[in-house]
């Protein structure tokens, strides 16, 4: 029996129909199994399968649904299950239990159209009679759907002064803005397959016809070859909420991102609310930023006069170094001078040693000169660089005040686009 069952299931996932040899094995009594699977047999020969699905179902009711429902998606034929078989298969879905695995799978055949519209809307159905949105964080369910979002927006009017695009007034409405973006342009993404146009009446997997061993990897499959006997210890099951948050992330199966994104449409409804309504804060119109290290205080018409004024003596207090007294250049003048007297009085080897003393102070006090011009070019440089920095913070803010009125419109249009597109959902097409 397991070995038809296992030749069984390769064929219909290779072909779709079932293996020209009919069951060769005897009915085991208390078992579900071997009738389930002559009625299958039946079901794909168009024969009428209610005795033998009458015993299956007597024995367990539950697990001769899962199988046929399954083995019916996988070859591709899940139009065939009757209405009632899902319900009974797929049990009911708590927040407070792991999903099993055959709901799971069936949740999985679903989405991908294997049932045709009327099984997608069942899965529907169950996920909405949870009230996922109630029990919530909002903050997990958008980094799940755009995860990596940058801490810091830097809008073009600040291009020339990163820092200030970290300053809460300013980084509020533009990193709303462009997550709110974000959000539209992955829900786009999600939507824009056009699913049941496609999907319908298809194979869930094995386009290459490979043995069923090969590919046991696929849930629906997997839960197969576990229900007849030959899959191996099941795998750790998860809650409700990792399997729609894994859903939601980029590079997760479409079919699946749609469902879950129906989901979470309530949740990011109400995101997408709160980032239009910061997006739309208005620009401050007075702002105290840091420029040279130094607190300035910006207005419409400039930089404030008294913040300036402090920030440039703080600068010459700076850029100055104090020195003390040039004592040893005036200690050697005074040393010269008393050479040439005795020079003049004695020998003229006086005149040479009071030439090379006032020599050298004369080195020593241009040297301490040119120091003194090096510190005051460079407080004039830093004093330059920090009112031309200023007058264009100044700018940068009006120019962000310009650009708050267009970001303000985007967000509008993101926000209505987003519920239009969550509106529109997986039942489009």
């Amino acid at each position: 029996m397991h070995r038809y069952a296992e030749a069984l299931l390769a064929h219909l996932a290779a072909k779709g129909a079932a293996p020209p040899a009919t069951p060769g094995f005897r009915d085991i009594p208390g078992y579900w199994l071997p009738p389930a699977i002559e009625a299958l047999v039946a079901i794909l020969a168009g024969e009428d399968p209610l005795e033998p699905l009458s015993r299956a179902a007597g024995r367990d009711q539950q697990q001769t649904a899962l199988f046929l429902c399954l083995a019916l998606a996988v070859s591709g034929q899940g139009g065939r299950i009757h209405a009632s078989w899902l319900g009974t298969a797929f049990g009911e879905l708590s927040l407070d239990r792991p999903v099993s695995h055959g709901q799971r799978s069936l949740w999985l055949a679903a989405a991908r159209g294997a049932y045709g519209p009327a099984g997608k809307i069942f899965v529907l159905r169950k996920l909405d009679a949870l009230a996922v949105q109630e029990h919530a964080d909002p903050e997990q369910w958008v980094q799940a759907l755009v995860p990596g979002e940058p801490s810091v927006v830097v809008p073009p009017s600040l291009a020339d002064f990163p820092e200030m695009a970290e300053i809460p007034e300013l980084a509020r409405p533009a990193v709303a803005a462009a997550r709110l973006a974000r959000l539209r342009g992955r829900c786009a993404e999600i939507t824009s397959t056009r699913q049941a146009e496609q999907d319908t009446a298809i194979s869930l997997d094995n386009s290459s016809g490979s043995p069923a061993s090969s590919w046991a990897e696929d849930e629906p499959l997997a839960v197969l070859r576990s229900l007849i006997g030959l899959g191996g210890p099941a795998g750790p099951m998860a809650s409700l909420n990792s399997y729609l948050l894994e859903d939601l992330r980029p590079g997760s199966d479409p079919h699946l991102a749609a469902i879950a994104l129906h989901v979470a449409g309530p949740i990011l409804r109400g995101v997408a609310e709160e980032l239009e309504a910061d997006s739309r804060l208005a620009p401050p119109t007075t702002l105290t930023v840091a420029l040279l290290g130094h607190r300035i205080h910006l207005r419409p018409e400039g930089p404030e006069a008294s913040s300036l004024a402090a920030a440039e003596a703080a600068l010459i207090a700076d850029g100055v170094m104090p020195r003390p007294r040039p004592w040893a250049a005036m200690v050697l003048i005074v040393a010269g001078i008393a050479c040439l007297v005795g020079a003049v009085i004695s020998s003229s080897l006086f005149a040479a040693a009071a030439v090379a003393m006032i020599g050298l102070a004369g080195w020593q006090l241009w040297q301490r000169r040119k120091l003194v011009e090096a510190d005051a070019r460079y407080v004039a440089a830093q004093v330059s660089e920090l009112k031309e920095l200023a007058e264009g913070a100044v700018w940068a803010l009006h120019a962000y005040a310009r650009e708050a009125d267009e970001r303000a419109k985007q967000a509008t249009e993101d926000a209505a686009e987003l519920t239009r597109l969550i509106r529109r959902g997986p039942r489009a097409g």
